[in-house]
Formats: C-alpha cells, structure tokens, sequence
C-alpha cells in the first residue's frame, strides 16, 4: 500500500473512531469490537516496514516506543470512556473530554517518536502506525468489553 493511501486509512481510522466516542454508543459485548484492529493488524503486516534494515536497532526500539504509547493510549482511553447501563439491561459507553485529550496526547507523542526517528535518520513505514493505532483500539475495546459486563444497572431494586 502506499504511503499516502496508508496516511489516508490511519486518518480515517482514527476520525471515524474519534466520531463515534463522543456520541453514546450501545456495547455488546458478542459483538465484532475485534473487526477494526484486526483489519488494522492484517494492513500493517501485509504494508511491511515495520523496521528499517538499515538502522535496525532504533526502528526497533522506535516501534517498541509507539507500541507502548498505543497501549498506554488504549489504556487510558478505556479508563476516560463513562460506561452505564440502562433500566433495560443495554450497556452503553461515551468518551468524555478527556477521552479527546487522551487522544491529543497520543497524537503529539506519535509525532514526537516520529521526529525523533527522522532526526535519528530511520525510515519508519506506516506499518508501525497502523500496528499501534490496531494495539489502541483492541485494548479499549477489550476493556469496554469487560467493563460492561461488570457494571451495575443504573437502579437498585429492593430484594
């Protein structure tokens, strides 16, 4: 894939994604949360330059860097996410504020690595990029996912 058609997928992606968080959504927890970053993941392998041969020992620390900061991202962005559940027994989530800012911190952390790698002269794909943001979706949703299975109805009932 091209590096502007990967540029073009991972804004996508992430505009989509970002769309869709500060709108209530309902969870289900059969659902496919997995379809995205699995996507994601396939584009990012099938893309390859996840390193660069020429200066394989700071691609690789620069992927393992932008992995955690994808982590850290889904993370934190799960953490920030209001999750409740409706006296119809529906589980729904919404990003807060600081769901965006989370989201404002990953990108100026993205582009820091980004900068750091040109300033190291490594070449860095849009492979690396694809795999982090897969990482980031894959862990929030995950934990939404397990979140809503254990939050309580928005009532109490008198046993």
């Amino acid at each position: 894939m091209s590096a502007w058609l990967s540029a073009l997928v991972i804004v996508a992606v992430i505009g989509l994604v970002i769309a869709r968080q500060v709108r209530p959504r309902q969870i289900s927890a059969g659902g496919r949360w997995w379809l995205i970053p699995a996507v994601l993941l396939v584009l990012a392998i099938r893309d390859g330059g996840l390193t660069d041969p020429a200066h394989r020992g700071a691609s690789v620390a620069l992927l393992v860097a932008e992995l955690l900061v994808g982590a850290g991202i889904g993370l934190a962005w799960a953490g920030t996410t209001r999750v409740w559940r409706e006296p119809d027994g529906a589980v729904w989530s919404q990003g807060t504020k600081a769901s965006l800012a989370v989201w404002g911190v990953g990108i100026a952390l993205r582009i820091g690595l980004y900068g750091a790698g040109a300033a190291l002269g490594v070449h860095e794909g849009s492979g690396s990029v694809l795999l982090a943001v897969a990482l980031t979706l894959l862990i929030r949703a995950a934990l939404l996912v397990h979140r809503a299975r254990a939050v309580e109805p928005s009532y109490r009932t008198v046993a």
